[in-house]
């Protein structure tokens, strides 16, 4: 679940600016805020969302 919910949050980010859902962002924010228990771990899961949406680690 947290890959998942970081994934659709760069996804979302991604998305030109009328194309982006802000409220739906700032909702997957507060809960991987929630369900991530350290910086190492997010550090984790937002690479792994990189590489899924854009098949680059950076």
């Amino acid at each position: 679940m947290k890959k998942a919910l970081a994934i659709a949050a760069l996804a979302i980010e991604e998305q030109p600016g009328q194309l982006q859902s802000g409220a739906d962002l700032s909702d997957m924010k507060a809960l991987l805020d929630e369900i991530i228990e350290n910086d190492v771990e997010l550090a984790h899961f937002t690479r792994a969302a990189r590489i899924a949406v854009t098949g680059a680690p950076d």
